[in-house]
């Protein structure tokens, strides 16, 4: 069934790609990415795929709408070559943030985007812990959210870590919290949070009992890592006896790096959505790696089957050997 499965990467995933394609057994194609003396961006090809279901892995993350110009460009690309199937692997998908109009006359971006994928001829999107589930619903095309809860619940459960409390940053991020609590056998924390302005926020109360349990902070992204650690130090400050954060998309702004540093946080572990780049490696920062559950999703796919039973392969397979 994979014999007619080929991968593109663009500039974001190079390391990703490769791993999903030494576990498919499927190539990465000859392809390069320019950019003009003006800045255009041209995608091209080196080898045919006509007729072939080709897999396009691209994270919108910084610089995101030089990423985003050329997924657009190499899907349109694609299209006109005569690809059976454009299938966009977007590990994190840049402006899920503004999937909502929180002030008046503010744009929905998450849904401009998800028209501009659709337009440019993407035939199905895969995704990573998109910010708002409701996201799935801007397009008109098959989403499959996948969910990285399975990969951060085996981390710690190798730990071996007692008395767990699984901590939401805000109100949001409840459900996500909630399912990780069920995973790890552990209590639920709420932190009641109010954001002043873009990655400004303060953090009003906290609800459930935190002292003398090891915390888990459950969230989708930490950008700049303010109002992580703020709470990472609160946690500390009413008792926690340890404080982690499992967060899939490390996008890690501006001073994020020193601010965990100095931060009580004991660990911050994020996936390989968003490459790291060396100049943002820290002791206190883990990477889990993304390729074997993507793997098992793009062999679902292929083969018609189920992602729910793909995930369970993956989950039983990969990470408890079964």
């Amino acid at each position: 069934m994979l014999k007619r499965v080929k991968l593109i990467s663009l500039t974001a995933n190079h390391k990703l790609t490769k791993q999903i394609s030494q576990r498919l057994g499927v190539p990465v194609l000859d392809t390069k990415v320019a950019h003009f003396a003006d800045g255009e961006i041209l995608f091209e090809c080196n080898e045919t795929f006509r007729g072939d279901d080709v897999y396009v892995v691209q994270s919108t993350c910084c610089p995101v709408t030089e990423r985003l110009m050329e997924l657009l460009i190499c899907i349109d690309a694609l299209k006109r070559a005569s690809a059976k199937s454009v299938n966009v692997v977007i590990p994190y998908y840049g402006f899920a943030r503004q999937e909502r109009k929180a002030k008046p006359r503010q744009p929905i971006t998450a849904k401009l985007v998800a028209n501009l994928l659709t337009t440019a001829g993407a035939d199905r999107i895969i995704c990573m812990d998109l910010h708002a589930a409701a996201i799935q619903g801007f397009f008109d095309i098959p989403v499959d959210d996948i969910s990285a809860i399975n990969i951060f619940s085996d981390y710690f459960e190798r730990k071996h870590l007692p008395n767990l409390a699984c901590v939401s940053p805000d109100h949001g991020g409840v459900v996500r919290a909630s399912r990780s609590a069920s995973k790890l056998n552990a209590s639920l924390v709420i932190i009641d949070k109010r954001r002043t302005r873009p990655n400004v926020s303060e953090i009003v109360a906290i609800v459930g009992d935190v002292k003398g349990k090891n915390c888990i902070i459950v969230d989708d992204i930490a950008d700049t890592c303010g109002t992580l650690c703020h709470a990472a130090d609160k946690l500390k400050e009413l008792g926690a006896k340890k404080v982690y954060a499992a967060i899939t998309h490390g996008i890690l702004s501006r001073d994020a790096i020193e601010k965990i540093n100095n931060s009580a946080l004991e660990k911050l572990i994020i996936t390989d959505s968003i490459p790291l780049p060396d100049e943002k490696k820290s002791d206190k920062i883990e990477v889990l790696h993304l390729a074997p559950l993507l793997q098992e999703i793009i062999a679902a796919l292929e083969d018609g089957r189920s992602l729910s039973e793909a995930r369970a392969k993956f989950d039983n397979k990969m990470f408890r050997g079964k």
